[in-house]
């Protein structure tokens, strides 16, 4: 915006007006930038998290705007001043604040210039996240050069206190305090990370925490990505997540980049790392048991012609899911060494019994063969029918016999190899004949997790995973819709299982 455009055909009277109604908008442009706060969906998201849950992660790629949502967030919480839209948490009285980085230079250099403005320019102090007007008296940190150490900042009812600390500060230095909120900007050591929760105990504070997973499976995301508990929540975001409004120039004012420039920096990490550049997912490099890119199996849904041969796979738990898997050939190629499949459906639920999942599978699947695993066979301590006979009898189409791999050549019969399984979906992601629905967020969930540690799969929200090989690798038996060989009023046929 320039003055200009606002000064046309003003007379020369008005104009000293019209200069300063400009320079007063620029200002506040410039100085209450929060007030401008468009959230993505994503951000929305994870602050509405904050109503319910008092340890939060967003875990994101690179440049969508992750640290730039904390920082609005402790912004809105020290002033007590929220927008409309607001669903998360609200202090209503002043509040103590931490915020947390690597070191005092990147904790300077990123979190107090998104909070305050560009350190060591006095001109742009109040344009970050907090309002200028807002900003009471600032501390600097001793031996840091440009670097603040605590701030005064005006909330609505008094006056609250933000603090900056670094983790190479060690974990003394979180000791002790009672604080409302704790923000920790990339990654933290596991010993900080529990002194952030602790010192938030007493107030019933709040932990958020804004990075993207560059170091893997470490203890904090596997813990969050596998073992969510009460109170806490997981928010994920990558480049889509961003796409609708990011800018077509190299580092604009959303600081986000343009889709040219991602690709030019995708370009330069190996597959792995840019999953979790652009998706903000762990990298585990060697350790995925599935190291394709998503591009290369997912596809917009279609309908599943009725000649195409379909199998079921499902993997029995309680406590953890039940989980079932449809998988449908291609009738071209069904029964060769080309045979491509597609993942058209899945079902996953915990703690109900199997006539509820019954249910569920048969109207889902219509009477597709099922394919199940060899602990189906067992009965309970009271003597009483195996899970597989409950499933018949509640109407799924169980094969007759539990799952083994196909015959390999030179044996008489097949094995329950679980890598043998690996291998083969393996090849055909790489070659192009394993496709999966890209409308299956649960798959996806355990496909991008499905992980190795010293050689061996890790057996953690793997169950969909499981019912997925026991399909892929029992497709010999797969039938069209309404036209299996076995009815439930007759006896199942020899299929030629050893």
């Amino acid at each position: 915006m320039n003055v200009r455009s606002i000064t046309t055909n003003i007379s020369e009277a008005n104009l000293p007006r019209a200069v300063e109604l400009q320079r007063q908008i620029l200002e506040r442009e410039r100085y209450n930038r929060v007030e401008d706060y468009d959230p993505y969906p994503y951000q929305k998201r994870f602050h509405d998290t904050g109503g319910d849950c008092s340890q939060r992660l967003l875990m994101a790629g690179n440049r969508v705007g992750k640290s730039y949502s904390g920082a609005v967030e402790v912004s809105f919480h020290l002033t007590g001043v929220y927008p409309e839209w607001w669903q998360g948490k609200r202090y209503k009285k002043p509040i103590t604040a931490w915020v947390g980085g690597v070191s005092n230079e990147t904790v300077r250099d990123i979190n107090q210039a998104e909070l305050l403005g560009q350190p060591g320019s006095p001109e742009e102090l109040g344009s970050g996240t907090i309002p200028k007007n807002k900003i009471i008296k600032l501390e600097r940190k001793p031996g840091v050069p440009n670097a603040v150490s605590i701030a005064q900042i005006q909330h609505l009812t008094g006056t609250s206190y933000l603090y900056f600390l670094a983790y190479n500060m060690g974990p003394e230095r979180w000791y002790g305090r009672s604080v409302d909120l704790v923000w920790l900007d990339e990654l933290p050591p596991s010993d900080i990370y529990s002194q952030a929760v602790t010192r938030t105990l007493d107030k019933r504070g709040q932990v958020m925490m804004t990075y993207t997973p560059e170091q893997g499976f470490d203890r904090i995301t596997a813990q969050f990505l596998n073992d969510l508990k009460p109170g806490q929540s997981l928010t994920n975001a990558g480049w889509d997540d961003a796409s609708e409004r990011v800018k077509t120039v190299v580092k604009g004012e959303s600081g986000h980049l343009s889709e040219a420039v991602m690709e030019q920096i995708l370009a330069t990490y190996s597959p792995h790392e840019r999953e979790m550049r652009k998706h903000g997912r762990p990298s585990i490099g060697s350790g995925l048991v599935f190291p394709v890119m998503e591009d290369r199996i997912l596809v917009e849904p279609f309908p599943i012609p009725s000649d195409w041969p379909r199998i079921g796979g499902i993997d029995f738990g309680y406590d953890h899911p039940t989980a079932w898997v449809g998988v449908a050939v291609d009738p071209d190629t069904y029964g060769t060494d080309e045979e491509r499949i597609v993942i058209y459906d899945t079902y996953r639920q915990s703690k109900a019994a199997p006539y509820v999942h019954a249910q569920a599978i048969r109207s889902r699947t219509g009477f597709t063969p099922c394919a199940w695993p060899h602990d189906g066979h067992r009965r309970d301590s009271m003597g009483n029918p195996g899970l597989t006979d409950q499933y018949r009898t509640h109407g799924l189409n169980m094969l007759p016999e539990h799952f083994t791999n196909p015959v390999a050549v030179g044996e008489k019969k097949g094995n329950n190899s679980i890598e043998t399984g690996i291998m083969k979906m393996l090849t055909m992601m790489e070659q192009g004949r394993f496709q999966v629905f890209n409308t299956l967020g649960d798959w996806l969930e355990e496909f991008r997790m499905y992980h190795r540690k010293d050689n061996k799969i890790v057996p953690l929200k793997d169950d969909l995973m499981a019912a997925t090989r026991y399909a892929v690798q029992s497709t010999r038996f797969a039938m069209p819709l309404g036209d299996s060989i076995w009815k439930e009023e007759i006896k199942y046929p020899d299929l030629g299982i050893v």
